[in-house]
């Protein structure tokens, strides 16, 4: 068992950590970013989610929890 295992060394180490650097810039020059579909519908998400979230904190149910919670804030004794 102790003739079959890998020693790791400072150079062995060095490599794997360049090997694994070389591939992440090769991955990364060929997806620079989004292209304008993705924009387009990236947008229109956080527009819905924006309008999703909006009527939810406008909602008379969400606003009576937050008025309460800032009355017992700030009624709280210390």
């Amino acid at each position: 068992m102790e003739g079959t295992r890998k020693v790791w060394t400072c150079g062995r180490l060095r490599q794997g950590v360049l090997r694994w650097a070389r591939v992440v810039r090769s991955s990364a020059r060929r997806d620079d970013g989004m292209v304008s579909a993705e924009y387009a519908v990236g947008l229109i998400a956080a527009v819905g989610f924006a309008g999703l979230l909006y009527q939810v904190v406008t909602s008379d149910a969400v606003q009576s929890a937050l008025q309460s919670l800032v009355a017992k804030a700030l009624n709280g004794s210390f």
